[in-house]
């Protein structure tokens, strides 16, 4: 799997997730349990988005469309 978007935290991550697998893109979202780490780490670049090498360009163009407020 491919990272394909860092989010600003676990929630958008899952909000991302959910946006690709509507589109049939098989993906993951790693980060659950750093969140419960802030404060010895970053609160911030904890929460990623995975995709399937397959799907990467797909990803990429809807993950835009979200990050421009089209979708």
């Amino acid at each position: 799997m491919q990272l394909m978007f860092r989010a600003n935290n676990i929630l958008e991550a899952h909000i991302v997730a959910g946006l690709l697998k509507s589109h049939d893109i098989n993906c993951y979202v790693s980060g659950h349990y750093l969140q419960g780490a802030v404060g010895d780490l970053p609160a911030t670049d904890f929460a990623h988005v995975f995709v399937e090498e397959n799907k990467v360009t797909l990803a990429q163009s809807i993950i835009n469309d979200y990050e421009n407020n089209i979708l």
